[in-house]
């Protein structure tokens, strides 16, 4: 290749890379107007969807999120029954064990005097296979095998079929004395729902792995019905329970982290809702759950491992189609979007568009040497003093090039300063949009305190109340038989051995989180042994119940249960029970704040944060009052709707009722709920009407902050450059930052600025040479 043609070929490169790089790649204006247009266009589909027409569900979402929490509620309160049943047999044994030998006779005697909750049992000798004692129903012994008393799953509860078809869980225990075969007690029980308050029309059925109804709670308040359709009715939902429990079954087969939706926590098994058909204009409606592993102590749970389900069946009236004319709204307010987008679209492109591009034109042509037309200069901005900077650049380059000066331009004149610049356009656009975003989000669906709630939602509120009440009066219960065993095994070892005493307490201790501190208090008062944080003051008096709240004035409350040790005046074991516990088993989804108060309506524990003794609002004060009186056998639980201003509120409350120590305490457990949770359908547009209105937010935010930092930053320190470079300040070079209509625009003034100052430099090179005196001889000039 020749050097002339290499020459070509490299000033040929050049023209084609300047030419590139004159022209703007994909970005500076254009992207973020289009990207405004499309969040515009989808903002306003979405608008019509979903301020449009509700869905036509057939069952409101409040409505199936409630029996899903009623369905792990029973749950739960089945899985603490069976752990109970175990540890009371377990405790008993141990019990039994650590004294002299007992008669399988005297064994049964007490243990059927002690706990009411077993409907068999047996002593088998485990040496000769013979039944020593019975009593109740008769246990089959078939199942009992080598796999069945020893290995990893040895005396684990098991689920036995009778000869009449019933489903039993049968419970085991050793006794082992010294000098005597060990002998094995085992109870039998039902597999049943605990004895909770179902309330009308609900039935629970506790569901084996195959789908097999093992029990069921509910259906025979229905065997009184006397009209054809009311048994009609009763064969139905017979039928579906069935399916649906077949379904349960199949689902809670899944592991619980995938069976869950992404994000969702709560409870710990595998629990959803089902659907079922319809009769008469109610349709079934069913939330199921497994039996999980965790609890509120923290402990393994046997009753995990036997595969079951509790389900719920709720007939629920069918719910009416969405309102008449929503379609025609939700088009509407996307229309209107739609014309206010296109608006600030072209806004945004009448201002800053359009002038950029011509500026862009503009510095290119002045690049390339087309010096003889002027400038056309934008009205305003930004874009104003870029242009009068141009126009100024020209004069001066083409009077340079036509023989007057390039420092100067008489011609030009006072230079206009536009203060808003290309942030008006901006403004502008966002106020456009947020025309819409605003009414939308903070106006439009607007919920008051007339809304309606279901009655479903104010009756599982009392009845998930009242089962929240169960199962903090079975655990108190549980506590203090904690401590009964305790105390049996202190006698057993020597009331008067303080040390034997103080391995018992860290025992139990060790085995029951939900006490912080167990303590033998003597009849003066005394404290002979202790395990874990200081003990409080105890009363032995006789008026005084044995389970009672003290510490007012402090931190928290103290929640003390007492046991008497056996023995003429042996003193009283005494167990404080954690709040931290008591909260735990409160804290329940979908129930909202719940609290338990004593008869003075002072707060106990809660839910969430609390003060000790704090009182309760006056209209929570008054439904407890009302939950206390008694009606019939005793007090009954209360719900009721609490409309202030425009809130809503659910609130309910439950005394506690039933044997046990706990049965005259005083006690009430209170919850409260705003019903903006519930999923009912004038929330859920309100909802989604703030969520449009942030949507629209965000586009505003993204698409003019881009507009912004890409456009408008840039461009107001390219008017600053452009006119000191009209100022005549050719040392500073100009740096294109971006591939856009800005960096073309830094180009072309960067070219335009090597071209004035090589102009400069030619002319400053004539006047030197101009002025220079010659040194050539004249003519006619020598010697002669």
């Amino acid at each position: 290749m020749t050097s002339s043609s290499a020459a070509y070929s490299v000033r040929g490169g050049r023209r084609r890379s300047r030419r590139r790089a004159d022209m703007p790649l994909l970005g500076g204006i254009r992207p973020p107007i289009a990207l405004l247009c499309v969040l515009v266009l989808a903002l306003a589909g979405l608008t019509a969807r979903v301020l449009g027409p509700d869905e036509d569900a057939v069952v409101p979402k409040a409505v199936l999120s409630s029996q899903q929490y009623f369905a792990e509620d029973g749950a739960i309160a089945l899985r603490a029954s069976i752990d109970e049943r175990v540890t009371d047999l377990q405790r008993t044994a141990t019990a039994l064990s650590r004294g002299g030998p007992v008669a399988p006779e005297r064994v049964l005697s007490d243990l059927g005097r002690t706990y009411q909750k077993w409907t068999g049992t047996t002593v088998v000798d485990l040496k000769s296979a013979d039944v020593l004692a019975t009593r109740g129903e008769t246990i089959p012994l078939g199942w009992l095998d080598k796999d069945v008393l020893t290995g990893d799953t040895a005396l684990t509860p098991r689920m036995v079929r009778l000869e009449t078809g019933d489903v039993r869980l049968m419970t085991m225990a050793v006794l082992d004395w010294t000098d005597r075969p060990q002998q094995l007690l085992i109870a039998s029980s039902s597999l049943s729902v605990p004895a909770i308050n179902l309330g009308p029309f609900r039935t629970m059925a506790v569901v084996a792995r195959d789908g097999e109804i093992l029990g069921t709670a509910g259906f025979e308040r229905a065997e009184a019905l006397n009209s054809d359709q009311e048994r009609k009715e009763l064969t139905f939902l017979h039928r579906q329970m069935k399916q649906l429990s077949d379904q349960a079954a199949e689902y809670t087969e899944q592991h619980p982290v995938r069976a869950k939706e992404p994000g969702s926590r709560g409870y710990p098994g595998v629990s959803g809702t089902l659907l079922g058909g319809e009769y008469n204009g109610r349709v079934a409606t069913a939330g199921y759950a497994s039996l999980a592993s965790s609890d509120p102590d923290e402990k393994q749970s046997l009753a995990a491992g036997l595969g079951l389900t509790v389900v719920g069946l709720l007939p629920v009236v069918q719910q009416q189609t969405g309102e008449q004319g929503r379609e025609l709204f939700g088009l509407a307010a996307a229309g209107v979007l739609v014309l206010l987008g296109l608006l600030a679209a072209g806004v945004l492109w009448a201002t800053v568009q359009r002038p950029l591009l011509r500026l862009f034109l503009e510095s290119r042509r002045l690049a390339r040497g087309d010096l003889t037309r002027p400038v056309t200069v934008p009205r305003w901005g930004e874009a104003a003093r870029i242009g009068a900077a141009l126009e100024q650049l020209r004069r001066r380059l083409d009077a340079g090039v036509h023989g007057a000066g390039a420092d100067g331009d008489p011609e030009a004149g006072p230079r206009r300063r536009h203060r808003i610049g290309g942030r008006g356009p901006l403004a502008l656009t966002a106020v456009l949009l947020l025309v819409w975003c605003v009414p939308v989000g903070l106006l439009l669906n607007r919920t008051d305190g007339s809304v309606s709630v279901p009655t479903t939602m104010v009756n599982d509120q009392r009845d998930r109340t009242d089962l929240i009440a169960d199962r903090l009066r079975r655990a108190l219960n549980e506590a203090q038989a904690d401590l009964v065993s305790a105390s049996r095994l202190i006698a057993a070892e020597g009331a008067e051995d303080t040390e034997a005493a103080v391995r018992v307490l860290d025992d139990t201790l060790g085995k029951h989180s939900r006490y912080r501190a167990l303590y033998v208090v003597n009849a003066d008062g005394s404290v002979r042994a202790q395990a874990g944080s200081d003990p409080h003051p105890w009363s032995r008096s006789k008026k005084l119940p044995l389970v009672r709240v003290s510490g007012e004035g402090g931190k928290e409350p103290v929640v003390q249960a007492g046991a008497p040790v056996p023995g003429r005046d042996r003193g009283t074991l005494v167990g404080e029970i954690r709040v931290e516990f008591l909260n735990s088993l409160l804290a329940r989804p979908g129930l909202g704040e719940v609290r338990v108060v004593d008869s003075a309506g002072l707060t106990i524990a809660a839910s969430e944060g609390f003060l000790a003794f704090e009182e309760l609002p006056s209209e929570l004060t008054d439904l407890v009052r009302a939950a206390g009186v008694r009606v019939g056998a005793g007090p009954v639980e209360n719900a009721l709707l609490l409309r202030e201003g425009n809130s809503v509120e659910v609130a309910a409350a439950a005394p506690f009722s039933g044997g046990g120590i706990t049965a005259d305490i005083g006690w009430t457990v209170v919850s409260r709920q705003d019903a903006h949770r519930f999923e009912i359908a004038p929330y859920e547009r309100e909802d989604r009407s703030v969520l449009a209105g942030m949507l629209g937010l965000a586009a505003i935010i993204l698409c003019l902050g881009w507009i912004h930092l890409v456009i408008v930053r840039p461009l107001r320190a390219l008017a600053a450059g452009a006119e000191r470079l009209a100022d005549g300040d050719l040392k500073t070079v100009l740096y294109p930052r971006y591939q856009d209509e800005v960096g073309a625009v830094v180009r072309s003034l960067e070219l335009l600025r090597q071209q004035a100052q090589a102009l400069r430099h030619n002319q400053q090179a004539l006047r030197h040479n101009q002025t220079r005196p010659s040194t050539a001889p004249r003519s006619g000039d020598g010697g002669r």
